[in-house]
């Protein structure tokens, strides 16, 4: 019963992905955004119903162990676009694209995305020849057949890769005297990967307790958004007078009802 609520209240909040989506999208595109923003929007509004489509297919197949990773990973894809369309909807459209930090630091930033993917993969394999690999009739024999134990030492082998990088690049923000939200989010960065790290090894050491799975999928939720907006804060649109929609159109049709409004309260 308690799996069936769960997987019950899964759809329903992905009828809440697809109206939210639904309105960021027609949202950038009655104000005129640029084509980036509308773009990533409409990405983002396709893959949650895409994601519901996977799902769906992963229940039929009894959620075996590579259709649970091709569900979750796509997820963390839409995680990482809405990271970074969070940065660049904050963004006038007519300003000027500028390096916020230099170039190198940029491809390292890129270097700790790549390091998180690999350690979201290899977690879901760990989890693929793991006690939690589907549901409860899924036998051993239908687990990832490889060895568990490995599996987890390269799982915490590329979490180590990626932690170094993130921590490489906040001593490279630091000397290259980057605004300070950069780094703040990348000290805020760290912070989650330790925790997860911890969790990791909570969960290693106990037995792959259940109540601690959600917990490291969130985590991963987590750590991948401020990986996707440290990423993006790398290069940003600033400057310009678009300040109200983002997008010289909109601005001008809010200044325009603003106008009739102080017409009629005046009449």
């Amino acid at each position: 019963m308690l799996h069936q609520i769960i997987e019950f209240g899964n759809r329903l909040l992905t009828f809440v992905l697809v109206a939210l989506t639904l309105l960021l999208f027609l949202s950038v595109m009655r104000v005129g955004r640029r084509k980036e923003i509308k773009l990533l929007a409409f990405l983002n509004g396709l893959g949650v119903i895409v994601q519901a489509v996977i799902g769906g297919i992963s229940v039929w197949v009894d959620l075996k162990w590579y259709a649970v990773a091709l569900h979750f990973l796509p997820s963390m894809i839409l995680v990482w676009l809405a990271g970074m369309l969070f940065v660049k909807i904050s963004e006038p459209d007519d300003g000027t694209a500028t390096r916020m930090y230099p170039r190198y630091l940029r491809y390292l930033a890129a270097a700790s995305g790549l390091a998180l993917t690999m350690t979201l993969i290899t977690g879901t394999m760990v989890t693929g020849a793991g006690p939690h690999a589907g549901d409860a009739s899924v036998l051993p024999e239908d687990r990832l057949q490889l060895p568990i134990v490995d599996l987890a030492h390269i799982h915490a082998g590329f979490m180590y890769l990626y932690l170094g990088l993130v921590i490489g690049l906040i001593f490279g923000l630091l000397a290259s005297e980057a605004f300070a939200p950069v780094r703040k989010i990348a000290l805020v960065l760290v912070v989650f990967i330790l925790a997860q790290g911890v969790v990791g090894m909570i969960q290693y050491w106990s037995g792959v307790p259940e109540a601690l799975v959600p917990v490291h999928v969130a985590g991963s939720g987590i750590c991948t958004a401020l990986t996707a907006v440290l990423f993006q804060h790398g290069y940003r649109t600033v400057g310009g007078s678009a300040v109200v929609t983002g997008s010289l159109e909109g601005d001008a049709a809010a200044a325009t009802v603003v106008s009739e409004k102080n017409v009629e309260v005046s009449a």
